[in-house]
């Protein structure tokens, strides 16, 4: 089976075709994953922020990322579980979309880059300034293209 087989059979699954033939179901899925992006934006933004130096100054950058991280694991729990009918929907259309590996190339970086380097500085006491600010550019220009290549696979 190539690669636009299993896609095609992804999207002929009873899940991508109940939400495929709903007037209703995308749309609603697609506001939860919204939410989630939004969420995510938000534990994601609110320690690199705090790694710029720019907000929450009178608490540590560790404090604020061991805050930030439940709602970072949470709002990752929702992008995937509406993501993915999301994905079963138009999974031939994905396929074809530089926009969608695009994302999801990002989105691995962005998920790798976070769990290990980006913790990894949040949570030392050591990590110099210049450090912490390269991290958290790199930490919002990399979650920037996912929500961006995102939002252009509608475009696609």
């Amino acid at each position: 089976m190539n690669g636009f087989e299993l896609f095609d059979a992804m999207e002929q699954s009873w899940i991508g075709q109940t939400i495929k033939e709903s007037l209703w179901y995308f749309p609603a899925i697609e506001a939860v994953h919204l939410l989630g992006l939004a969420m995510l934006g938000g534990a994601v933004l609110v320690v690199d922020l705090r790694l710029l130096g720019v907000g929450l100054t009178g608490q540590t950058i560790a404090g604020v990322a061991r805050s930030a991280r439940r709602w970072l694991v949470a709002s990752i729990v929702v992008l995937l579980a509406t993501g993915i009918p999301l994905f079963l929907s138009e999974a031939v259309k994905c396929y074809y979309s530089t926009s969608f590996w695009v994302k999801m190339t990002a989105l691995a970086v962005g998920l790798l880059f976070t769990f290990t380097i980006r913790n990894r500085v949040a949570m030392s006491a050591t990590a110099s300034p210049v450090v912490s600010r390269l991290v958290a550019v790199f930490s919002l220009s990399v979650w920037f293209v996912v929500a961006a290549a995102g939002r252009w696979i509608g475009f696609s």
